[in-house]
């Protein structure tokens, strides 16, 4: 949720406001999950300390947490961001797609002053987490006009796998581990998931055969050890770097009282 805030708008808690045609009613934001959580957690902090921290800051710091959470490293969160009054769902398109070339995500990640290595250390996010199989079923089946009609940087085996649990009519829905045997631990496995061919999105999978970001991916490998602690603390530094990203102030943004509304 605080990645998708950040590329749009800027890391301002957009992403949270209710309404039609606000961010959250976009096709890019409609899996997000867990909204009820910030609200929680703001209902409380209004309670101690009213209009004191922004939504934006909890997005920053329940994403930190979740890191934490699932075994990862901590990092120290900047604060002192506003919310902003502007969520519109046609400003999505800024954010990455799980179709987009290597290029296209390269070109995203710049505009917002985030380099290659940003990139894969931020897409490492998803070593935890789920995707529905209608994000990636069309790599299963008719991807190809040869072959089998998968993708062919998919693993033969784990091919198999996937198009037992999303079948080619089955159900959209139904959602599938992003790093297969270790979804619920923040850890360096799904780099080597990539290298296996075991990666869920096209857009994943991608790190590992594009030559420009595939050399992050080898720096990140591994499931204990150097590898693994370079991916938790270079995560961390990226995560800083992304939550600055057009960062509201003074009196360009307001503390919202709810985060699905502005006051």
């Amino acid at each position: 949720m605080h990645f998708h805030d950040c590329f749009v708008q800027g890391c301002d808690a957009s992403v949270l406001l209710d309404g039609p045609n606000t961010e959250k009613t976009a096709g890019p934001n409609l899996g997000l999950r867990g909204s009820e959580v910030i609200d929680d957690a703001k209902t409380k902090l209004e309670a101690a300390c009213p209009g004191v921290v922004s939504c934006a800051d909890i997005l920053a710091l329940a994403a930190r947490d979740s890191v934490v959470l699932t075994k990862g490293f901590t990092w120290n969160v900047p604060t002192g961001r506003r919310d902003g009054r502007v969520s519109l769902a046609t400003e999505t398109t800024n954010l990455p797609g799980f179709r987009d070339s290597i290029d296209v995500q390269k070109a995203k990640f710049q505009d917002l002053g985030l380099n290659t290595q940003d990139l894969v250390t931020l897409v490492g996010a998803h070593t935890i987490g789920t995707s529905a199989c209608q994000f990636f079923r069309y790599r299963l089946y008719n991807f190809t006009t040869t072959g089998n009609g998968a993708d062919e940087t998919i693993n033969p085996l784990f091919l198999a796998q996937l198009r037992s649990i999303c079948p080619e009519n089955g159900d959209a829905a139904r959602r599938v581990d992003l790093d297969t045997g270790s979804a619920s631990r923040f850890d360096a496995t799904f780099f080597t998931n990539l290298k296996n061919g075991r990666g869920i999105l096209e857009s994943d999978q991608k790190l590992w055969t594009d030559a420009t970001t595939k050399s992050f991916v080898q720096r990140f490998l591994g499931v204990r050890g150097l590898q693994a602690l370079n991916f938790n603390v270079e995560f961390g530094k990226s995560m800083v770097k992304m939550s600055n990203i057009g960062v509201k102030s003074a009196t360009n943004g307001e503390i919202r009282r709810i985060c699905s509304a502005v006051n």
